[in-house]
């Protein structure tokens, strides 16, 4: 492994030998390739030394070709590879304000927007023609519910979750320095809280999955006592069950016991060696009004810190079968992040990747929908992920119901990730997503937690700049009607009209007949996640209900 990333350098040196060589024996015939050899050899050198560039430390000389494609991108790329817009999952000028971002260098757009603003889908925010000035104050939102001793005073944007084991150590902890000096959280993941979490400093999140690693018998049940203790950790800010993922949803995991090392073993609390199972659902709850009841235990087992869950929407009628033991027995999360399909920082089975889950525009004004139709909505707050990485992404989803929003791939970018999507190989060429020991000492931990809070600072400041231009003091106060939405030639129209908007108590009144939500809301039952009629029943029901 280490020869295959340094063979070029081994090469150069050893030809810029053999040409030292023959240029003292040949009368100075062998100048020229001594000096090509010996420049690219004392190249590569500085490259394993320098700081900067993960991937020039990883790939002595080699890495070299990336910077110089990127230089002549408008004349290689352009003309015989992709454009700007053509990368995926991100495209190239969203990774290159990313990274510009991290680097404190200024990210603008020459000759124009290079969007097809009348191609299939469209979207945008329209501005003000008198614009406010712009609020440099910090954007925050409290969370916590009125059953919560500790609300948590969270940033606007925020890492989402990324577990230790799929990320390298140096990621994790450069992210988390990162968030302890940008004034934001960063979430553990399922992976629970490693020793490079507790090193950095941060706030943290503590994602709690199926496995429930940090806090699990030695067969994989809850431990109240175990999570007590983790909780108690003053980094530790708030508790996040994870139900579902955008990446993979419905879909359990297991790292294989040869990647299960001693570190690995230590945070998630497994033997160093076994297979590390995530199950596809939780033990600890079986319907919605036990999901609830775990919510309280484990508030009242870290002393009242705000405790909420993560999913991405899939049936209708579970969320709100969810909705519905809120309203039974009156217990709360205090928070509901929602996650899109089109989510996911690892790796996931092609169909899962592609086809399965709601997206998150779609997933996120659903379950909006539902805590406004039922009055619930002032007493939870919703956080989003997905793809969000610029002021648009976090304005638009403030506009359809988001309080604040949490990013992977965007901090993954600040840390050095170039979208080689070879994070389940533990191949990654910048040290990010990977457990080897050479691959990660590549990332340079002070100088990517410095990016990971620069990009953070940049992105608020882009939101507030956009914010002012939208004629709004702060991002808080976007609605549907300043998001506008426009697929192919139709006709635009803002998301107000594009979408179904309920106000509030609606969903407590069964004779309103609303799309999309009156069926599902008769098959939804507070005791099970299993559907209470089947569709053409609800559909009859409600029908029944109208006319009668």
């Amino acid at each position: 492994m280490l020869f295959n990333r340094f063979t070029v350098l081994f090469a150069c040196i050893i030809l810029a030998l053999i040409s030292l060589v023959l240029m003292l024996t040949a009368s100075g015939h062998f100048i020229w390739p001594f000096l090509i050899f010996g420049a690219l050899a004392l190249v590569g050198c500085f490259d394993l030394r320098q700081q900067k560039h993960a991937i020039l430390r990883n790939y002595p000389v080699t890495g070299h070709f990336r910077f110089l494609f990127e230089s002549f991108r408008p004349e290689l790329r352009q003309y015989f590879f992709e454009s700007n817009h053509d990368g995926r999952p991100f495209s190239r000028e969203l990774r290159s304000m990313a990274y510009d971002r991290a680097k404190n260098i200024e990210d603008v757009l020459a000759f124009g927007t290079e969007l097809d603003v009348y191609g299939a889908t469209y979207g945008w925010v329209n501005h003000s023609i008198r614009p406010k000035p712009e609020n440099d104050e910090d954007l925050r939102v409290t969370i916590g519910g009125p059953e919560c001793k500790h609300p948590y005073s969270a940033s606007l944007y925020n890492i989402s979750a990324m577990s230790f084991g799929s990320l390298s150590a140096n990621a994790i902890l450069a992210l988390n320095k990162g968030a302890k000096a940008g004034g934001f959280y960063h979430d553990t993941g399922e992976g629970s809280i490693s020793r490079y979490h507790r090193q950095g400093g941060g706030d943290l999140v503590w994602e709690l999955g199926s496995g429930y690693f940090g806090c699990r018998t030695d067969d994989g049940k809850f431990d109240p006592d175990k999570f007590r203790e983790q909780a108690a950790n003053p980094q530790v800010k708030m508790i996040e069950i994870k139900l579902s993922q955008g990446a993979k949803p419905g879909h359990g995991g297991m790292l294989p016991g040869e990647k299960v090392s001693e570190e690995i073993a230590e945070a998630r609390g497994v033997p160093v060696g076994s297979d590390c199972i995530s199950p596809a659902s939780h033990s600890a709850f079986s319907n919605p009004i036990e999901l609830l009841q775990f919510i309280e235990t484990l508030r009242e087992l870290s002393d009242g810190k705000p405790v909420g869950f993560k999913l991405c929407v899939g049936h209708r009628w579970e969320f709100m079968a969810i909705v519905k033991a809120m309203l039974k027995t009156g217990m709360k999360p205090d928070f509901i992040v929602v996650d899109g399909s089109e989510g996911g920082t690892g790796a996931a089975p092609i169909e899962f990747a592609n086809r399965l889950g709601t997206p998150l525009r779609q997933g996120l004004a659903f379950v909006h929908n539902c805590l406004v139709g039922t009055a619930l909505r002032d007493e939870i707050k919703v956080g989003a992920s997905g793809k969000l990485i610029s002021a648009f992404d976090i304005a638009s989803s403030m506009a359809l119901g988001a309080d604040w929003m949490n990013s992977a791939r965007g901090f993954m970018f600040a840390v050095g990730c170039i979208q080689s999507q070879s994070c389940h190989t533990n191949r990654c060429p910048t040290g990010v997503a990977t457990q080897d020991e050479r691959r990660q000492k590549a990332l340079v931990v002070p100088d990517k937690a410095e990016r990971v809070a620069n990009f953070h600072r940049n992105t608020i400041k882009a939101l507030e700049a956009f914010t002012a231009a939208s004629g709004l003091t702060h991002p808080s106060e976007f609605r549907a009607e300043h998001f506008f939405i426009r697929e192919g030639m139709r006709e635009s129209q803002p998301a107000s009209a594009a979408m179904t908007w309920l106000k509030k108590g609606d969903l407590l009144d069964n004779v309103h007949d609303i799309p999309g939500y009156s069926t599902y809301w008769h098959m939804a039952s507070a005791d099970s996640f299993e559907p209470a009629k089947t569709l053409e029943n609800a559909r009859a029901l409600r029908h029944h209900k109208q006319h009668h």
